[in-house]
């Protein structure tokens, strides 16, 4: 395709403004599935199943992040107000996303019953798997929060954790999966590695203070986790519990 200079730009504009409403628009409806008591990922799934909507970009998290959607959505919001023409779909992605990492704190913050004095082991730090991309990700604010309301940070991420050390010192740098979690009152998963799909859940019981993990990616079967003995909390599904109860999470 060739075209004109101004076009070209806004194709790049255009097409991650999409996506990153995309993003935005599942995950309010996660959060109105936490309320109604409804599956995301089964909503999700039925969404994609419209060959005119397609199921990429429709998983529930803590928000997007890294290089392209955060720039990119806002040159097209800016853009548009330099030329007195106010992007509101846009500009609401954006602000959906601001309040997602809210979100995600409020959650953390009633699993463990609030964060002061807590230790929380946090899997993942780049804002997607495989890279050690950090820019704009959303582990590093929600970690930055919960270490000014007094909570300690153990964390671990096969790419990026050196890096995330350097911007925030206060982490607790861990060699892998299971050092984080010793003496943890909450394992987050906040990125989506491969190695994260495949927990011994035993070892994890026994190196944690409480048996909690915090799902931010929906890798696990809640079912699945509550039978290996955890509370599971995720994004847009309910809580379930060791002894099989369930519930609306609220935030």
């Amino acid at each position: 395709m060739v075209t004109d200079v101004p076009t070209a730009e806004l194709i790049k504009y255009a097409s991650n403004a999409f996506l990153a409403t995309k993003i935005s628009f599942i995950n309010e409806i996660a959060n109105l599935c936490e309320k109604v008591g409804a599956n995301v990922q089964w909503v999700a799934k039925g969404m994609g199943l419209d060959h005119r909507i397609g199921g990429k970009f429709l998983h529930a998290g803590p928000g997007f992040g890294g290089s392209c959607f955060p720039k990119d959505l806002a040159a097209l919001i800016q853009t548009g107000e330099r030329h007195g023409y106010p992007m509101q779909i846009a500009s609401a992605a954006s602000r959906v996303n601001d309040r997602q990492r809210g979100q995600m704190l409020d959650k953390i913050r009633e699993a463990v019953g609030g964060v002061k004095g807590k230790t929380v082991a946090i899997l993942g730090l780049s804002f997607k798997p495989n890279t050690n991309d950090l820019r704009e990700a959303p582990a590093l604010a929600i970690a930055r929060e919960l270490l000014a309301e007094g909570a300690s940070i153990r964390a671990y991420d096969p790419e990026a954790l050196t890096e995330a050390c350097h911007i925030i010192p206060e982490l607790q740098p861990c060699h892998d999966t299971y050092h984080a979690a010793e003496g943890a009152d909450a394992l987050v998963i906040m990125t989506e590695w491969n190695m994260f799909r495949s927990l011994d859940f035993e070892t994890l019981k026994s190196a944690m203070c409480t048996p909690l993990i915090i799902d931010l990616r929906n890798v696990y079967d809640p079912e699945r986790v509550a039978e290996a003995g955890f509370r599971h909390v995720s994004v847009g599904r309910a809580a379930r519990s060791p002894n099989g109860s369930c519930g609306r999470t609220s935030v």
